[in-house]
Parts: C-alpha cells; sequence; structure tokens
C-alpha cells in the first residue's frame, strides 16, 4: 500500500514540475497596464502609433493605450492616387487625430488626414526655407497649371513654373515626375505652391559655371554680337556662354560707342582674356592677324584642374553668380 502511495506521489510530483509556469508581470508592467487603462484620449489629440493591420476599408494602429485606433480608408489620405495596400505597411509609424474616442466598437477613431494637414505645413515651411528639392507626380491638369499632392497636401504648380522653356499643353505633363521646390506657403490659407522651373534654372546655372571654369584662357574663338551697350558688346559664343568685349577691347584706335565698328549679329573672332566670378570677358583687338580661331568653343580642349584648388574655384563661382 505504501509503494503504491510513493508511485502516486513521485508521478504527481513530476507532473508538477514538468507544468510551465506563468510568468508574473513585473511592478513595472502592472504600473504601465493600469496607466494605459486610466489614460483618456480626447477628441483632436494628435497620437502616435503603429500599423498593426490593413484591410480594404481601414488600418489598424497599435496605440499603445486601452484600445487600438482605426483609421477608415476616407481619413486616410486627400490624394486621389493613394492606395491603402500600396501606401500603407505592417510595422510603419503613423500620426493621427482622434475624433472619436469610440467607434462604437471600443476603438479610438483617428484620422490621418487631420494630422498630415497639422504636422506637414511645419515641415513644409522647413522645405521652403532650406529650398529642399523634391520629387513629385502631377496629378492634374487645371486652369493655369498643374496640380500635385506634396505630403498629403494639395498643391499647385503654375504654368510658368514648370519648366524655364514655354509650356503649351499641360495634359501631357499629367502623371509626370518632377523636382520641384517650395516657393509658397500659407497655411492660414491653405495655399501651397511648388515651382519646377527653381530646380531647373539652379542646375542650369552650375551647368554654366561649370562650362565657363573649364574655359581655356588664350583661345581665340568665333561669336556673334548679340547685344550692344555703352560700356562694350556681349558676344554669343555657343554653347549656352556669352561674354563681353569692354569698349576699351574692341578696336587699336579710341572709339566712342560700339556702335561705330560693330553691329547686332555681325560675326567677330575673339579671345578669351579672362574668367572671374562667373563672367568671361573676350577682347577683339587681341586677335592676332594670324591666329588659329575655333569655330566653337566646345572645340576647346577642357583644362580641367584638380584637388582642392578645383572644388574651391567652382564653389566660390556659385556663390558669387547671380541669374535673373
Amino acid at each position: 500500500m505504501n509503494d503504491k502511495f510513493d508511485v502516486e506521489t513521485e508521478e504527481v510530483t513530476a507532473e508538477t514540475e514538468a507544468a510551465p509556469t506563468e510568468a508574473v508581470p513585473s511592478m513595472k508592467e502592472f504600473e504601465d497596464q493600469i496607466s494605459k487603462s486610466l489614460h483618456k484620449i480626447e477628441e483632436g489629440t494628435l497620437v502616435k502609433g503603429t500599423v498593426i493591420g490593413i484591410s480594404d476599408t481601414e488600418v489598424t494602429v497599435d496605440l499603445g493605450y486601452y484600445a487600438e485606433g482605426i483609421i477608415p480608408l476616407e481619413e486616410l489620405s486627400n490624394d486621389p492616387r493613394f492606395s491603402i495596400k500600396g501606401d500603407v505597411t505592417i510595422g510603419e509609424e503613423i500620426s493621427g487625430v482622434v475624433i472619436r474616442e469610440d467607434d462604437g466598437k471600443g476603438n479610438i477613431l483617428l484620422s490621418k488626414k487631420e494630422a498630415d494637414d497639422i504636422l506637414s505645413w511645419e515641415t513644409l515651411k522647413e522645405y521652403r526655407n532650406n529650398k529642399n528639392i523634391l520629387k513629385v507626380k502631377i496629378a492634374q491638369s487645371v486652369n493655369g497649371g498643374v496640380t500635385t499632392f506634396l505630403l498629403g497636401i494639395r498643391a499647385f504648380i503654375p504654368a510658368s513654373q514648370l519648366s524655364l522653356t514655354y509650356v503649351e499643353d499641360l495634359n501631357t505633363w499629367v502623371n509626370k515626375e518632377v523636382d520641384v521646390q517650395v516657393i509658397t506657403v500659407e497655411e492660414d490659407k491653405k495655399k501651397l505652391v511648388l515651382s519646377a522651373k527653381e530646380v531647373e534654372k539652379d542646375l542650369a546655372a552650375k551647368d554654366k559655371l561649370s562650362k565657363i571654369s573649364h574655359l581655356p584662357i588664350g583661345q581665340v574663338t568665333k561669336g556673334t554680337v548679340e547685344k550692344l551697350a555703352p560700356y562694350g558688346a556681349f558676344v554669343n559664343l555657343g554653347n549656352g556662354l556669352s561674354g563681353l568685349v569692354h569698349i576699351s577691347q574692341i578696336a587699336n584706335k579710341r572709339i566712342k560707342t560700339p556702335g561705330e565698328v560693330l553691329k547686332e549679329g555681325q560675326e567677330v573672332a575673339v579671345k578669351i582674356i579672362d574668367v572671374k566670378d562667373g563672367k568671361i570677358s573676350l577682347s577683339i583687338k587681341a586677335v592676332e592677324e594670324k591666329a588659329d580661331v575655333s569655330d566653337s568653343i566646345e572645340e576647346a580642349p577642357f583644362e580641367y584642374s584638380s584637388g582642392e584648388e578645383a572644388s574651391t574655384g567652382l564653389a566660390g563661382l556659385l556663390s558669387k553668380i547671380k541669374l535673373s
């Protein structure tokens, strides 16, 4: 009888030892759970959470509170191209404004659109101040320009700000991706204006400065007089570059006006005598009678510098040049 009792006792002891021990929450975890259960979220509060669920009609967010957050499809974005499955991912952090403390199912109803409206305007002001270059996709053409969306905010790009060249058909720009800068931010009027032209202008300026910095001093090339001024003549060298022939460098004799010996549209041979601060100085009188004249400055080999001197020189030019 005792032997049987000992065996049963050993079996019970073994089962007890084998049973998993439930983890006992720490005091801090108890405090966190109590805090979450007591914390009250009011309508209009901006909250942040992690996406834990995505369906065709809503996004579920873990807010770290007593209830989960629900963002209905219609409260996710103002962008008509928005895709709930394509533009939201599990695990991403998302912000929302509480629009109802209880949706009737124990969840907190949120609006990402309202959160974007609050958060985006401050960021847009930073973009404007820092002249950030941003990529956007044109949504549609409207009277006088096109529209797109940036940080969930509807933005307008005037036709005059789409390109350095004249834009004839706005419809051809729809669905195109363009690089833009923010030029106007007026939160009170919900006005956001972008410019692709400013980006093109900056790139053109850098390209021009690069070309100028590589011009070989002393080269003789052909050019066309494009404008006469009291102090000299502007000569088009081609490749998007122009230089000034000061009145003192036009002829070997003293002249009162450039028009005495030159006229607009006239082809001339000029010598590059200086390149400084993004400006090209030319001379006609310095061209020797038997000089080897290039048909275009594009034919001239670039004289690249290396190391710090080259980068410093171009940076200096960029800081001084001003384009109208």
